[in-house]
Protein backbone atom coordinates (compact mmCIF):
# COMPACT_ATOMS: atom_id res chain seq x y z
CA UNK A 1 0.00 0.00 0.00
CA UNK A 2 1.23 3.66 -0.73
CA UNK A 3 -0.30 6.70 1.13
CA UNK A 4 0.88 10.05 0.45
CA UNK A 5 1.08 12.95 2.81
CA UNK A 6 0.34 16.28 0.87
CA UNK A 7 -0.75 19.93 1.95
CA UNK A 8 0.51 23.70 1.71
CA UNK A 9 4.45 24.43 3.63
CA UNK A 10 4.09 23.91 7.40
CA UNK A 11 1.02 21.98 7.23
CA UNK A 12 3.02 18.95 8.91
CA UNK A 13 3.04 16.68 6.32
CA UNK A 14 6.72 15.40 7.98
CA UNK A 15 5.76 15.47 11.29
CA UNK A 16 2.32 13.23 10.68
CA UNK A 17 4.48 10.81 8.36
CA UNK A 18 6.74 10.14 11.37
CA UNK A 19 3.67 9.67 13.65
CA UNK A 20 1.63 7.38 11.81
CA UNK A 21 4.64 5.22 10.25
CA UNK A 22 5.48 4.64 14.60
CA UNK A 23 1.79 3.64 15.18
CA UNK A 24 1.45 0.83 11.61
CA UNK A 25 4.82 -0.25 13.32
CA UNK A 26 3.48 -0.81 16.71
CA UNK A 27 0.60 -2.79 14.79
CA UNK A 28 3.04 -5.08 13.17
CA UNK A 29 2.91 -3.60 9.80
CA UNK A 30 6.22 -3.34 7.86
CA UNK A 31 6.69 0.16 6.94
CA UNK A 32 8.88 2.22 4.63
CA UNK A 33 9.26 6.24 4.73
CA UNK A 34 10.32 8.33 2.11
CA UNK A 35 9.74 11.85 1.00
CA UNK A 36 9.41 13.96 -1.72
CA UNK A 37 11.76 15.04 -3.82
CA UNK A 38 14.28 12.72 -2.80
CA UNK A 39 14.40 9.33 -1.24
CA UNK A 40 17.18 7.88 -3.80
CA UNK A 41 21.11 9.21 -4.06
CA UNK A 42 19.83 11.07 -7.51
CA UNK A 43 16.40 12.30 -6.46
CA UNK A 44 18.28 13.95 -3.16
CA UNK A 45 20.77 15.77 -5.45
CA UNK A 46 17.66 17.18 -7.62
CA UNK A 47 15.92 18.01 -4.05
CA UNK A 48 19.20 20.12 -3.61
CA UNK A 49 19.08 21.79 -6.77
CA UNK A 50 14.89 22.71 -6.33
CA UNK A 51 15.00 23.76 -3.21
CA UNK A 52 18.48 26.30 -3.12
CA UNK A 53 17.77 29.72 -3.02
CA UNK A 54 20.57 30.75 -4.96
CA UNK A 55 18.67 29.28 -8.29
CA UNK A 56 15.68 31.86 -8.45
CA UNK A 57 16.19 31.77 -12.11
CA UNK A 58 14.54 28.56 -12.29
CA UNK A 59 12.36 28.04 -14.94
CA UNK A 60 8.78 26.77 -13.74
CA UNK A 61 9.12 23.83 -17.01
CA UNK A 62 12.35 23.32 -15.68
CA UNK A 63 10.97 23.25 -12.18
CA UNK A 64 8.36 21.14 -13.56
CA UNK A 65 10.63 18.49 -14.83
CA UNK A 66 12.64 18.43 -12.69
CA UNK A 67 10.21 16.96 -9.61
CA UNK A 68 9.34 14.48 -12.55
CA UNK A 69 12.53 13.37 -12.83
CA UNK A 70 13.12 13.11 -9.38
CA UNK A 71 9.68 11.10 -8.69
CA UNK A 72 10.42 8.68 -12.08
CA UNK A 73 13.09 7.96 -10.20
CA UNK A 74 11.91 7.13 -6.74
CA UNK A 75 9.19 5.09 -7.94
CA UNK A 76 11.65 3.21 -10.42
CA UNK A 77 13.89 2.60 -7.17
CA UNK A 78 11.94 2.72 -4.09
CA UNK A 79 8.65 2.62 -4.09
CA UNK A 80 7.81 -0.41 -6.64
CA UNK A 81 9.86 -2.65 -5.17
CA UNK A 82 8.89 -1.71 -1.40
CA UNK A 83 5.12 -2.54 -3.16
CA UNK A 84 6.15 -5.88 -4.66
CA UNK A 85 7.46 -7.00 -1.18
CA UNK A 86 4.43 -6.54 0.10
CA UNK A 87 5.41 -3.48 2.20
CA UNK A 88 3.18 0.14 3.39
CA UNK A 89 5.15 2.91 1.75
CA UNK A 90 4.58 6.55 3.24
CA UNK A 91 5.41 9.05 1.34
CA UNK A 92 5.96 12.87 2.50
CA UNK A 93 4.80 14.81 -0.90
CA UNK A 94 3.85 12.97 -4.00
CA UNK A 95 2.46 13.99 -7.33
CA UNK A 96 -0.08 16.15 -6.56
CA UNK A 97 2.59 18.45 -5.47
CA UNK A 98 3.47 19.16 -8.63
CA UNK A 99 -0.11 19.95 -9.57
CA UNK A 100 -0.92 21.88 -6.85
CA UNK A 101 2.71 24.33 -7.21
CA UNK A 102 3.40 23.62 -10.51
CA UNK A 103 0.21 23.59 -12.06
CA UNK A 104 -2.20 25.88 -9.76
CA UNK A 105 0.80 27.90 -8.10
CA UNK A 106 3.08 28.50 -11.49
CA UNK A 107 0.35 28.31 -13.81
CA UNK A 108 1.50 25.73 -16.15
CA UNK A 109 -0.99 23.48 -17.79
CA UNK A 110 -2.49 20.71 -15.97
CA UNK A 111 -3.51 18.53 -19.17
CA UNK A 112 0.95 18.66 -19.50
CA UNK A 113 1.62 17.75 -15.85
CA UNK A 114 -1.05 14.96 -15.95
CA UNK A 115 0.72 13.85 -18.94
CA UNK A 116 4.45 13.86 -17.86
CA UNK A 117 3.48 12.65 -14.62
CA UNK A 118 1.87 10.04 -15.67
CA UNK A 119 5.20 8.89 -17.23
CA UNK A 120 7.27 9.18 -14.33
CA UNK A 121 4.81 7.32 -11.89
CA UNK A 122 5.64 4.13 -14.74
CA UNK A 123 3.19 1.05 -13.82
CA UNK A 124 2.11 2.77 -10.18
CA UNK A 125 -1.17 1.04 -9.26
CA UNK A 126 -4.18 2.59 -6.95
CA UNK A 127 -2.97 4.83 -4.04
CA UNK A 128 -4.50 6.76 -1.28
CA UNK A 129 -3.87 10.52 -0.24
CA UNK A 130 -4.09 12.76 3.28
CA UNK A 131 -4.27 16.39 2.25
CA UNK A 132 -3.37 18.42 5.54
CA UNK A 133 -4.70 21.53 4.91
CA UNK A 134 -4.40 24.70 6.70
CA UNK A 135 -4.68 28.32 5.79
CA UNK A 136 -1.22 29.22 3.71
CA UNK A 137 -0.48 32.53 6.29
CA UNK A 138 -0.25 29.59 8.93
CA UNK A 139 1.94 27.36 7.08
CA UNK A 140 4.36 30.26 6.33
CA UNK A 141 4.54 31.00 10.17
CA UNK A 142 5.43 27.61 11.55
CA UNK A 143 8.26 27.46 8.68
CA UNK A 144 9.95 30.66 9.74
CA UNK A 145 11.70 28.69 12.83
CA UNK A 146 13.87 27.10 10.14
CA UNK A 147 15.79 29.14 7.10
CA UNK A 148 13.00 29.15 4.10
CA UNK A 149 13.71 27.19 0.81
CA UNK A 150 13.26 28.54 -2.66
CA UNK A 151 9.76 28.11 -2.84
CA UNK A 152 8.86 28.88 0.49
CA UNK A 153 10.21 32.30 -0.16
CA UNK A 154 7.69 32.41 -2.80
CA UNK A 155 4.46 35.05 -2.31
CA UNK A 156 1.60 35.00 -0.07
CA UNK A 157 -0.48 35.02 -3.09
CA UNK A 158 1.63 32.04 -4.71
CA UNK A 159 1.43 29.76 -1.57
CA UNK A 160 -2.53 30.88 -1.54
CA UNK A 161 -2.70 29.38 -5.27
CA UNK A 162 -1.39 25.90 -4.15
CA UNK A 163 -3.78 26.31 -0.69
CA UNK A 164 -6.70 26.42 -4.08
CA UNK A 165 -5.11 24.01 -5.68
CA UNK A 166 -4.78 21.24 -3.54
CA UNK A 167 -8.65 21.49 -2.18
CA UNK A 168 -9.55 21.66 -5.61
CA UNK A 169 -7.54 18.16 -6.49
CA UNK A 170 -9.34 16.84 -3.82
CA UNK A 171 -12.44 17.52 -5.04
CA UNK A 172 -11.98 16.28 -8.52
CA UNK A 173 -10.29 12.68 -7.15
CA UNK A 174 -12.15 12.35 -3.60
CA UNK A 175 -12.05 8.26 -4.33
CA UNK A 176 -7.95 9.09 -3.48
CA UNK A 177 -7.85 12.29 -1.62
CA UNK A 178 -8.98 12.51 2.23
CA UNK A 179 -8.70 16.37 3.53
CA UNK A 180 -7.65 16.70 6.99
CA UNK A 181 -7.88 19.73 9.22
CA UNK A 182 -4.14 20.66 9.64
CA UNK A 183 -4.95 22.56 12.99
CA UNK A 184 -4.11 22.12 16.78
CA UNK A 185 -1.23 19.95 17.99
CA UNK A 186 0.42 16.92 16.20
CA UNK A 187 -1.68 14.84 18.10
CA UNK A 188 -4.75 16.27 17.27
CA UNK A 189 -3.86 15.97 14.10
CA UNK A 190 -2.89 12.56 14.24
CA UNK A 191 -6.48 11.42 15.36
CA UNK A 192 -7.99 12.90 12.23
CA UNK A 193 -5.39 11.03 10.28
CA UNK A 194 -6.63 8.07 12.04
CA UNK A 195 -10.14 8.50 10.89
CA UNK A 196 -9.37 8.45 7.24
CA UNK A 197 -7.39 5.46 7.51
CA UNK A 198 -9.10 2.44 8.20
CA UNK A 199 -10.83 1.96 5.86
CA UNK A 200 -7.57 1.59 3.37
CA UNK A 201 -5.87 -0.66 5.12
CA UNK A 202 -8.56 -2.89 6.06
CA UNK A 203 -9.30 -3.11 2.51
CA UNK A 204 -12.68 -1.62 2.59
CA UNK A 205 -11.68 0.63 0.20
CA UNK A 206 -8.76 1.21 -2.27
CA UNK A 207 -7.92 4.99 -3.24
CA UNK A 208 -7.15 5.25 -7.04
CA UNK A 209 -4.60 5.79 -9.54
CA UNK A 210 -2.83 8.80 -10.72
CA UNK A 211 -4.91 9.93 -13.63
CA UNK A 212 -6.78 13.51 -14.92
CA UNK A 213 -10.18 13.95 -13.68
CA UNK A 214 -12.94 12.44 -16.08
CA UNK A 215 -15.55 14.82 -17.95
CA UNK A 216 -17.52 17.27 -15.20
CA UNK A 217 -15.09 17.28 -12.26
Amino acid sequence: MLITFEGVDGAGKSTQTALTAAVLRQRGYDVLVTREPGGTRLSEEIRRLLLDPRFSEMAGSTEALLYASARSQLVREVILPALEAGRIVLCDRFVDSSLAYQGYGRGIGLDLLYTVNAFALADLGPFFTILFDLASEQGLERSETRESDRLEQESASFHQRVRDGYLALALAAPERIRVVDGSGTPEEVQTRVWVQLPAFLEGREQGAPFAAPGPGR
